[in-house]
């Protein structure tokens, strides 16, 4: 790192750095936990946008009058949505280089999630290791916990992905 280069910055020219996306291999180290910022509100749009996407036309996530007299009274944010922005909020930091998604697993959704609340997530690695398949990546393994403004947890899952072992080269070979 060259001597004032600002930390997750590289150098690409002189008086020009370029912002890194995604930790590196040894940087994704087990028991590594990290919080995700900023926090993220959901909006109505994002709920219509992603019912509709999927086609989920459940009235519990569009239809104001019947949620509302429903125990919950008032919409219920799409689970597929929730999981979707907290998955959103780890990739600058866990997934910003990942080659592929292995798996999502253990998904739980343990609190409903309405328009207005704000989420939060951190990220805790579980278990790194070379790939037998690919030998220039490794495969992490961690688990994603996200609780609202109020502090209550909303969802929780683990994810399996595939990194590059050398984060410098592959940023070097996409201009990343």
């Amino acid at each position: 790192m060259s001597p004032g280069l600002p930390r997750g910055y590289r150098q690409t020219g002189e008086r020009r750095i370029r912002e890194n996306v995604g930790l590196s291999y040894p940087e994704l180290a087990p028991g590594l936990v990290i919080e995700h910022r900023p926090g993220r509100t959901v909006t109505e749009l994002d709920n219509l946008l992603g019912a509709a996407l999927s086609g989920n036309a459940a009235p519990i996530h569009t239809d104001a009058h019947y949620s509302s007299q429903t125990r919950w009274g008032r919409i219920l944010v799409c689970s597929g949505v929730t999981l979707n922005l907290v998955a959103g909020m780890t990739v600058r930091s866990i997934s910003g280089l990942t080659t592929a998604n292995l798996a999502v697993d253990q998904v739980r959704f343990t609190s409903p999630v309405h328009i207005g609340d704000t989420l939060y997530a951190q990220t805790r690695v579980l278990t790194r290791r070379a790939s037998e398949s690919h030998p220039d990546t490794g495969v992490i393994t961690c688990h994603t916990a996200a609780h609202n403004q109020a502090g209550a947890s909303v969802l929780a899952f683990n994810r399996t992905l595939l990194v590059p072992l050398d984060a410098d080269a592959a940023r070097d070979a996409t201009h990343y």
